[in-house]
């Protein structure tokens, strides 16, 4: 009887200590594809930066401060290395775009230009991606962090050397203030 208790309580054991590790390898593995679907969708954003600021180009002769700072950006983000450092860097292009956009929209060959129209459109539909790319990453790493955080699997966490995800977030405090939207008529 005893020894039937015993069994049952190292066997139940056993079984917590498997669906735990289990657990967090899943939610790791999570985390690391959330991180690659961001991946991707910056990829994209960096490959269509070129071919807007060639687009432009032409047509923005003075505005060379302007197309440099969008590529000085790119060239930076490229680099990027880690949740943490691509949301610095992410950010700074982000800034550098709206720069470009906003001084774009003075220009209206530019505005009627169907190739800018179209990169245009398809760079802000990249940015959404990237924003709910991000809300995915951000909601699956929480999970994970708080998988490992959690008793008794912090146990499991610490003796197989899991490590905390870092999260995507703002770290510029430019990039937390609220634009201002003027639709008045002037």
């Amino acid at each position: 009887m005893i020894l039937g208790i015993l069994f049952a309580i190292i066997f139940g054991l056993i079984v917590w200590l498997v669906a735990g590790y289990n657990r967090l390898v899943a939610l790791r593995n999570q985390v690391a594809n959330g991180w690659k679907q961001i991946d991707v969708q910056l990829k994209r954003r960096h490959d269509l930066i070129p071919n807007l600021v060639n687009a432009v180009r032409g047509s923005m002769d003075f505005e060379r401060d302007t197309l440099t700072a969008v590529m000085e950006a790119r060239a930076k983000a490229l680099t990027a290395a880690g949740p943490a450092d691509a949301a610095q860097k992410e950010g700074q292009l982000s800034q550098a775009l709206g720069r470009l956009i906003a001084v774009a929209e003075n220009y209206p060959t530019l505005k009627s230009n169907e190739n800018v129209k179209m990169l245009m459109e398809e760079l802000s539909a990249t940015e959404n991606k990237v924003g709910f790319s991000r809300q995915f990453y951000n909601d699956i790493a929480t999970n994970f962090n708080t998988a490992q955080q959690v008793f008794p699997t912090n146990i499991l966490a610490g003796n197989f050397g899991f490590k905390p995800a870092e999260l995507f977030e703002i770290t510029d405090a430019k990039e937390r203030e609220v634009p201002t939207v003027d639709l008045s008529r002037k």
